[in-house]
């Protein structure tokens, strides 16, 4: 019974979903405790210590990158997910793209949050981009898999929405998201690069009005709007 659980969260798509679901509504409802009316109601002093959390103020910026960034590793892969059972492809592709994903997103997830809130143990901020350069190899495996000018996935049925030639334009758009996304999240990384060297941790929020920005801060709103815009989608 208990290895049937196991396949079905880890190799159907609806195990897959539930379980990345599962894991962004525990982290939510933890990590919902830290912020607004929950600090004046005194909830955060009790997940803080019963937790054992390590809140420097002063690290709170970077705190929350790390939040969003381990969240949307998770919502990344669903969408993953749901493009590997609806998109034709080989059935070896499917499962090497959701392995590699899923293997991905939970580091990131675990590794991370252990960064940013139990202490800055860099080995833990190392797995953390571990977890994410995973996520982006099973990106590009998937873009490779959503190829539209392959002719075994050309429309056969002319009611489907195709070029002239016959290519499937749903297959092309999301081909065209994939590879946008990836070239977003090279943008992040690139700029992400530059911590440290000549650029300040900050939310970009909070900089969004601000009519004079550095390159480095232009770059990490662009790359928020972009990944956002592409979720979105």
């Amino acid at each position: 019974m208990k290895i049937t659980r196991f396949n079905y969260l880890f190799t159907s798509t609806k195990g897959l979903i539930l379980t990345a679901i599962a894991l962004i509504s525990i982290i939510t409802a933890i990590f919902n405790t830290l912020s607004g009316p929950m600090v004046e109601w005194g909830i955060r002093d009790v997940t803080v210590k019963w937790l054992g959390m390590d809140l420097n103020p002063a690290e709170r910026a970077g705190r929350i990158i790390m939040l969003y960034h381990s969240i949307a590793m998770a919502v990344v892969a669903i969408e993953v997910y749901m493009m590997t059972s609806i998109v034709p492809m080989r059935k070896h592709e499917q499962k090497n793209i959701n392995m590699l994903v899923t293997f991905g997103y939970i580091m990131a997830i675990v590794f991370g949050l252990g960064f940013a809130y139990w202490g800055h143990n860099f080995s833990f901020h190392g797995l953390f981009l571990v977890g994410q350069s995973l996520v982006f190899f099973a990106g590009v495996m998937l873009a490779v898999a959503l190829n539209p000018w392959k002719k075994e996935y050309y429309v056969t049925d002319k009611g489907f929405a195709h070029f002239k030639s016959g290519m499937d334009m749903e297959r092309m758009a999301f081909f065209i998201m994939t590879v946008a996304m990836l070239i977003s999240a090279g943008f992040g990384a690139v700029t992400g690069s530059f911590w440290a060297s000549g650029h300040e941790t900050f939310l970009a929020e909070d900089l969004i009005r601000d009519p004079n920005k550095t390159q480095l801060q232009k770059a990490i709103i662009g790359h928020l709007h972009i990944m956002l815009t592409l979720i979105a989608v």
